[in-house]
């Protein structure tokens, strides 16, 4: 599939959460997108350690990446402290349940 860079990492900006009404990238979550040939990198970042949906976050970008022939690497790290305080903010707007 022949996507632009710029195309890509828009798509990828646009992935929400799925209990929060904000995009991976509006809440921080998602972070260091890069794109290079087939190689998609990118940071994940979690207000807290252990995080029970983690796996399916990564997955919401992963998943489809896989299936346009993206190779995926990721890496992970838990927010700073004015990182989650802005977290804990919009996950207060935009709260789903």
């Amino acid at each position: 599939m022949n996507i632009s860079k710029e195309n890509l990492i828009d798509a990828m900006s646009q992935v929400g959460h799925p209990s929060i009404n904000f995009s991976l990238v509006e809440l921080g979550i998602l972070q260091d997108i890069d794109v290079n040939d087939n190689i998609v990198s990118a940071t994940f970042v979690f207000p807290f350690p252990e995080i029970p949906i983690a796996d399916a976050i990564i997955s919401s970008v992963k998943d489809p990446l896989k299936g346009m022939g993206y190779e995926f690497k990721y890496e992970t790290r838990v927010m700073t402290e004015s990182e989650k305080s802005r977290f804990l903010e919009l996950e207060t707007k935009g709260w789903k349940g």
